[in-house]
């Protein structure tokens, strides 16, 4: 496990490696410290984490400016600050959790439990992922999604517009993320339930998901039961 903290106060960064390290306790876990934004950004360049824990106060500058990069990262992001009033807008960004300060243990283990299980979603709704097109970080609101195609060690967003973006997160990290709409039909398939028109039954006991688009995708045998029982 690499996790990286980027908090300015020395003494709850020492806080936040000392829980979170009891946390993960025999699972073999390195975590580095950087206490600026630049530092930061370039520790990411280096050595890409597993997992991103990100104060927004960072001796003046705004961690804001490190988030709205890092959403569309491969890895996730949990926010421990005391600027609470930003909640609501790291939520839509993509953030898995908001960890208010002054923090404890119990808090901190409830971020770090939504890591290490998928099936638990953020308290927010998430409403953009961000993609990196030229050098550039762009939202797209997730209205805008009616399915995301695993392509290799990325995603691929399928939008409304027609045209494909690429995405660093995994489809399982992904499906953390997203709200409950979102449904893993197949190993490299995420649906947005509310673009399902219908299931096609194939011969061979073989299974695809008509879109209202037209589009029609695959569907798992083991995703067959409970996909029929959320679009009937």
């Amino acid at each position: 496990m690499n996790i990286l903290i980027i908090e300015d106060e020395a003494r709850i960064a020492r806080r936040l490696q000392r829980m979170t390290l009891e946390f993960f306790g025999n699972t073999p876990t390195q975590i580095s410290v950087c206490d600026s934004l630049q530092k930061g950004l370039d520790h990411i360049l280096d050595d890409n984490p597993d997992l991103l824990l990100l104060d927004l106060n960072l001796n003046g500058d705004d961690g804001f400016q490190i988030l709205e990069k890092m959403v569309a990262a491969s890895f996730h992001t949990i926010v421990v600050s005391a600027n609470i009033d930003k909640a609501i807008t790291a939520f839509a960004y993509g953030v898995l959790d908001f960890v208010p300060k002054p923090f404890d243990q119990d808090r901190l283990s409830k971020a770090l439990t939504r890591f290490v299980s998928p099936k638990l979603k953020p308290d927010g709704g998430i409403k953009y992922l961000a993609v990196k097109t030229a050098g550039q970080v762009r939202l797209i609101s997730i209205a805008d999604v009616i399915y995301i195609k695993g392509a290799g060690i990325y995603t691929e967003l399928h939008l409304h517009n027609g045209k494909p973006q690429l995405h660093d997160k995994s489809l399982e990290l992904l499906q953390q993320l997203l709200p409950d709409r979102f449904e893993r039909i197949h190993k490299s398939y995420l649906v947005n339930i509310e673009q399902a028109e219908r299931i096609i039954v194939n011969p061979g006991t073989r299974y695809s998901l008509l879109l209202r688009t037209g589009e029609v995708l695959p569907v798992g045998r083991s995703k067959y039961k409970e996909l029929k029982l959320r679009i009937i």
